[in-house]
């Protein structure tokens, strides 16, 4: 961090077609034999590690080739979801049922289970795990890679799209499947990758989870969200993980997201030494000013999205560098690390981004990056 502006983006990439097969083949029920899964796993992830290396990005994950989303997974690991779970639209989707209708008819809106909780939960198997980081560095040491982080769901996400009809309080589930992914936490750490938290609970749980409650009621919901995470981290180092938060990654109106400025006090008190964040798209885009009047530690990184991720618009490489400069300007050259506003495949087969166009995207993130180094340092890009 010390020369130049990193990149990296927030963890889902677009599956090969081979990989979105064999991953929903599983989902199905359907017998996929362990070493053709492992080997369309692997061949996959070797494949998008290849295309983040060719695009610029210094910080990459696996793209979550075997997960079919990035909470719905668990169910693969811990004891207790089955079935599948009632589908609750965002606020700002219900509002204009139209819409919701187009999206709906258009396949705009994912479709598979998502398990509910309904008993006790407990580490099933975290060989699946334990396969996702293996599959990972082999393919970092393929392509050079000496760091890549690897993307895992907060309690608050899990229980925002499977509730549970098994505990006695929101609380007590919260609770009792931290204890249960701690161990998730722990062993990507221990593995040398960096842990990425997804944490959209802190935002888009607002809008979605919790849309009866007061803003100020959400937020003490927040807060103890955050405490239970903290607690799950407990044998973790801060400075291995890095959060991200979002309010939902999907074309919509948003008119009814929380504002950043109103969750980032208790955002901050998380655990995590870096935060990545919205910054790009048109609802969230002004709130860069927010920073203007935030006190961070000393040991606190932003990676703000800097690119689109619901969008086909390749973004200008000068907008992106004037958009890194800008948060530069406001905290530091060397606490910016240029990211994206939310993945680009969150669940398997389904995108609003173009495959193709979303690594244009990436590539013209790490050409921004470079324009903003080369001014920030002094020296020609």
């Amino acid at each position: 961090m010390s020369d130049r502006i990193l990149t990296t983006h927030v963890g889902s990439l677009p599956r090969p077609e081979d990989v979105t097969e064999v991953v929903f083949a599983r989902e199905r029920g359907e017998t996929v034999e362990e070493s053709r899964f492992d080997g369309v796993i692997g061949a996959g992830v070797e494949r998008v590690m290849t295309r983040q290396r060719e695009a610029g990005i210094d910080l990459p994950s696996d793209g979550e080739m075997s997960k079919i989303s990035y909470a719905t997974y668990i169910k693969d690991r811990l004891t207790g979801f089955e079935g599948d779970s009632p589908r609750r639209p965002p606020a700002d989707l219900k509002a204009y049922p139209s819409f919701l209708e187009k999206l709906a008819k258009a396949g705009g809106t994912p479709s598979y289970k998502r398990p509910k909780c309904v008993g006790p939960i407990a580490v099933k198997d975290l060989q699946p795990l334990h396969d996702d980081i293996a599959r990972m560095k082999a393919a970092m040491a393929k392509t050079g890679y000496a760091e890549g982080f690897m993307n895992s769901a907060t309690p608050g996400v899990i229980a925002l799209f499977q509730p549970s009809e098994h505990h006695a309080s929101h609380e007590a589930y919260l609770e009792e499947v931290a204890e249960a992914m701690r161990q998730e936490y722990e062993a990507i750490v221990e593995s040398g990758l960096l842990l990425q938290l997804d944490s959209p609970d802190l935002g888009l749980g607002r809008h979605m989870m919790f849309p009866d409650l007061s803003d100020e009621d959400f937020i003490k919901t927040a807060e103890r969200h955050v405490e239970i995470l903290n607690h799950a981290l407990r044998n973790v180092p801060g400075e291995r993980v890095r959060i991200h938060i979002c309010w939902g990654n999907y074309e919509g109106p948003h008119h009814c997201d929380i504002a950043l400025a109103k969750v980032l006090p208790t955002v901050l008190k998380a655990k995590p030494r870096a935060l990545l964040f919205e910054s790009s798209n048109p609802r969230h885009a002004h709130e860069w000013t927010v920073w203007e009047d935030t006190k961070l530690p000393e040991d606190y990184r932003l990676i703000p999205g800097v690119i689109d991720s619901t969008t086909n618009f390749v973004e200008h490489p000068e907008l992106v560098a004037q958009r890194i400069e800008r948060f530069a300007g406001l905290v530091g050259r060397d606490r910016v690390i240029a990211g994206t506003d939310c993945g680009f495949a969150t669940f398997a087969g389904f995108g609003a981004v173009d495959g193709e166009i979303a690594w244009a995207k990436l590539a013209a993130l790490a050409e921004g990056a470079a324009i903003a180094t080369g001014r920030l340092w002094g020296r020609a890009a």
